[in-house]
Parts: C-alpha cells; structure tokens; sequence
C-alpha cells in the first residue's frame, strides 16, 4: 500500500470525520509537527489509535528538519494514523472546528522535546 495515499487535504479530513461521525465513530486527532519520529512518538500514537479513527494534523515548527511533505509522509507511514493533513501555518483551532474531533491529542511541545534531544544526541556525537 503506497501510504502516501493517507495524505489528504483539510476539506477531505472534514469530509471523511463527518462520514465517520454519522456511523458512530470515534475520532481522535493528534496534532504535531512529525519532524523527528522516535520511539516515544510512535509508542504515544500507537496508544491513541485503539479507541477509533486516527487522523493526524502535521503542523510547520519553526526550524523545521524536514519539509512539510516529508513530515507528512513519515507520519502517513505510520500504520495507526489513518489520515494525515498539513495544516500550513498554524490554524490548528480552524481545523479542530472542521474536523469536529471527540478528543485532540497536541504533541507540539514533545515534538521540539524530540527535535532538540536529537540535535544535541547528533552534536554529541560529533565531539566525541
């Protein structure tokens, strides 16, 4: 399965979450910058996928490692995200109303937690 395929606009997340919501289902949304995946971030969503639908809304950092696309994809790849949409900028309260999801999951700050822990890892590493 080409995973990019998960990867989808925020009209279409909101198009699909109301589908789902009429059947019953429950959406959670993890909203974050999916610019380092560690195990700790994998672990996190893998907890939050088992109560219902997973989108995931891949938001721009500041000093981003990588670009909005590839952040997209990394998170895309990850079996337990059903759904990926960048939101560029940061209007992450327009898409929460969109989406109307039962519960949002904000993993921004653990994100630059990772991002800086890796940067300092790679830079220790470079002295040693």
């Amino acid at each position: 399965m080409d995973t990019r395929s998960k990867i989808i606009d925020l009209e279409a997340a909101a198009g699909i979450a109301a589908g789902l919501r009429r059947g019953g289902a429950r959406i959670r949304l993890a909203a974050g910058y999916f610019d380092v995946l560690t195990p700790d971030l994998v672990r996190r969503l893998r907890s939050l996928a088992g109560g219902g639908t997973l989108f995931a809304a891949v938001l721009d950092p500041a000093n981003p490692l990588l670009g909005a696309r590839a952040r997209a994809e990394l998170a895309a790849g990850l079996h337990m995200v059903d759904y990926v949409f960048p939101i560029a900028g940061r209007d992450l309260d327009g898409a929460i109303e969109k989406i109307g999801p039962d519960e949002v999951i904000r993993e921004e700050a653990a994100d630059v937690r990772r991002s800086r822990g890796l940067i300092e890892h790679v830079h220790g590493r470079q002295r040693a």
